[in-house]
């Protein structure tokens, strides 16, 4: 089986409003290029003070989730809506929760960000992500007619073990939406990506924030599609836009079946 993914580059900002406008833009466009999963960015509702973050939240179901669904049913897509902050009832903290809609408009799996950043970088760049959101738990794979799905956020991107974990539970395509800090994604974002393309021999959809957003740091951009082999198929360095490329399950089993690296694992 073949179908086209796509993943969308975004800037969002503290105007949710406009974010989702703006995504849902750049979904019909690429539904309309013939893409039969789309993936949006970490956080592409909305990036805003930390400040007043928790009142951002959302329950899931909710307003943001309930957009996505529509537009999943509308277009008969799979669709990632990348990050939602998702409200905890009686806590101050959210969950960065990633939601895959099917063409249904079902919602095919929900994954709360296991792997929060709470670093001090060399640049200047300091960030406590568990200040104001909590960690998830589960590992998640969804199982759609096209093919199964893993999910991932961001940071999860340094921790190789939980995409082990989605190839064990049958991943064959994973997500990592992300905003990624434009000091360590010039490092290693292109790299990583390509090794857990390689490691769990899957297909890499990582849609990214990109640019300098007023209340947040600056992101890498560079979204990329990438295979199994660790080709990197689709990329888009910089800018608001989509990139597209062919996921190819039978080049898929096939790379399995010639280097059969899954089945050799010992550990």
């Amino acid at each position: 089986m073949k179908f086209i993914a796509a993943a969308i580059q975004m800037m969002a900002g503290s105007d949710k409003a406009a974010n989702l406008k703006e995504a849902e833009r750049w979904v019909r466009e690429a539904a309309a290029a013939g893409a039969k999963v789309i993936a949006l960015p970490e956080v592409f509702i909305w990036r805003g003070s930390k400040k007043i973050e928790r009142g951002q939240a959302e329950p899931i179901p909710g307003p943001s989730s309930g957009v996505m669904a529509q537009l999943a049913r509308e277009l008969k897509i799979y669709l990632l809506a990348g990050s939602i902050l998702e409200e905890i009832s009686g806590s101050d903290k959210a969950y960065n929760t990633s939601l895959l809609f099917d063409p249904d408009g079902k919602l095919l799996a929900s994954y709360r960000k296991i792997h929060l950043f709470d670093v001090d970088l060399a640049n200047g760049v300091s960030l406590r992500e568990s200040d104001t959101r909590a960690h998830g738990d589960a590992v998640v794979v969804g199982a759609g007619e096209l093919c199964s799905m893993g999910l991932s956020v961001c940071y999860d991107l340094r921790f190789p073990e939980l995409y082990r974990g989605l190839a064990k539970k049958g991943a064959e395509l994973i997500f990592v939406p992300a905003a990624f800090t434009a000091f360590t994604g010039a490092a290693h974002w292109e790299s990583l990506l390509r090794a857990r393309a390689i490691e769990n021999q899957a297909y890499v959809i990582a849609p990214g924030q990109f640019g300098q957003s007023a209340h947040s740091f600056q992101t890498h951009g560079h979204s990329m599609i990438v295979d199994p082999w660790g080709r990197i198929l689709a990329e888009l360095p910089d800018g608001p836009g989509l990139i597209t490329a062919e996921i190819d399950l039978e080049y898929l089993a096939k790379v399995r079946a010639e280097l059969p690296a899954l089945a050799h694992r010992r550990l």
